[in-house]
């Protein structure tokens, strides 16, 4: 019961639009200060379409929303390609180790890659 009330706290934010991309991706990034405890990020993703194409996605911090970005440790999502049929994986991130602003960056290659694709974020507010 604990788990369902937690649940309804939580805040949704967009990451990275839902969206046909064909080259890479940055989001802006997203102000975590808010939230207390683990953040989860989901990838959700179709099939890459072109020749070869292949998509990686992984999140980034930085103290300021326009400073130099860094990656965060072992916050990659699994490579996603033109073979797996789309992709739903989640990535959780101490919020209190991570910088104040977080944002993902999908690296696509292939010859005419194309991935229908969005990033988002789920947390809880402080105080809830």
């Amino acid at each position: 019961m604990q788990f369902m009330r937690t649940l309804l706290k939580a805040v949704i934010a967009e990451v990275i639009a839902i969206a046909a991309y064909s080259s890479t991706e940055t989001g802006t990034g997203i102000d975590v200060a808010a939230y207390d405890g683990t953040g989860m990020f989901i990838l959700h993703s179709a099939a890459g379409t072109g020749t070869t194409p292949t998509m990686n996605v992984k999140l980034q911090h930085c103290d300021t929303v326009d400073g130099t970005y860094a990656d965060i440790t072992g916050a990659a999502f699994t490579e996603v390609d033109d073979t797996e049929g789309g992709a739903l994986e989640a990535i959780y991130v101490d919020l209190s180790a991570a910088k104040r602003y977080i944002r993902a960056v999908a690296t696509i290659a292939g010859t005419t890659p194309s991935f229908t694709c969005g990033v988002t974020f789920a947390g809880i507010a402080k105080g809830s």
